[in-house]
């Protein structure tokens, strides 16, 4: 039907984890490479794929913790059983504002309007590191097209309303561009992120054929 929003993500850690910033990260990291722990909310999440690229870029691997959810990954987050997690700011905002996680960065190319002064971690190193949690809506293989076209303009009509708009913004994530709320905007959408992944989950051991 189109793609809906795009939800941005963040790399936090536990709150005694004794580096403070992307540099101190950056530098526990090469100094504890077989002790760092990085969480996500199972296989397949986003939060899985930010950790893969996290730790494609940085060359160095890292014990990857699965859980059954973003809960229980922030609930050990939280109580420091793991140490880092990327995930979507819907999830990690009201901890962060709450001072009881630390933030390293954030996955966009651009600042985030609700943290402007944190850094992305494009701008501390990893050179084109972007990953967006985006949602998008479907219909079953076969729908006729009049009834596509009428469920387009309803998805449409729902993200020009004022107050899906300010509860979206709440949640923090952005509605997606007009020419990608549309078959064939998801349509390319869908192809981009599989070229991207691809190669990384390939290159992960996590790809089964």
């Amino acid at each position: 039907i189109g793609q809906v929003v795009n939800a941005p993500m963040t790399l936090i850690g536990r709150k005694n984890l004794p580096a403070h910033n992307y540099k101190e990260l950056l530098a526990y990291i090469q100094k504890n490479r077989d002790k760092v722990t990085l969480a996500n909310a199972g296989p397949g999440a986003v939060s899985q794929l930010c950790g893969m690229l996290f730790t494609s870029q940085l060359g160095i691997p890292l014990t990857q913790v699965p859980y059954k959810g973003t809960g229980p990954a922030i609930t050990d987050i939280l109580g420091g059983q793991v140490d880092l997690l990327c995930d979507q700011t819907t999830n990690t905002l009201s901890h962060i504002k709450a001072d009881k996680v630390q933030l390293y960065g954030t996955t966009t190319l651009k600042r985030l309007s609700s943290l402007p002064n944190v850094p992305t971690l494009n701008e501390q190193g990893l050179k084109g590191f972007q990953v967006v949690a985006w949602h998008g809506m479907y219909t079953s293989k076969g729908t006729p097209t009049a009834i596509t076209e009428k469920l387009n303009a309803a998805l449409k009509f729902a993200l020009a309303d004022p107050e899906v708009k300010t509860r979206l913004a709440e949640l923090n994530v952005e509605i997606a561009p007009p020419e990608d709320v549309t078959p064939a905007g998801l349509k390319r959408q869908v192809e981009s992120e599989i070229k991207k992944w691809a190669p990384i989950i390939k290159a992960s051991g996590s790809y089964i054929d």
